[in-house]
């Protein structure tokens, strides 16, 4: 049997399967981060990368991947992804 793709699995109940998390994106940052806005659901990524080729949005999976202690293939773009709104995914077992 497989463990939790992610940390936070094990304090979900069984019902859940994925996550779906709001994100306001700002590229060309000095510094990668990802932190959540107090009071309102939304995170806030800063990403080093430029908004050109899909670099940004490799970024930001690899930084939300790092952040909920999964694999990158368990987070996805599920909307906005020529914007600086998305809406992310983060798979569950």
């Amino acid at each position: 049997m497989r463990g939790p793709i992610c940390k936070w699995e094990r304090r979900l109940s069984n019902s859940m399967a994925a996550k779906t998390i709001q994100v306001k994106v700002k590229p060309n940052a000095r510094a990668s981060s990802l932190e959540e806005v107090v009071g309102g659901g939304l995170w806030q990524a800063h990403l080093k990368s430029p908004p050109v080729a899909g670099k940004a949005n490799e970024e930001l999976v690899t930084l939300v991947a790092k952040r909920f202690g999964c694999r990158k293939s368990a987070v996805s773009i599920k909307r906005g992804a020529s914007s600086r709104l998305k809406l992310v995914q983060i798979e569950g077992p």
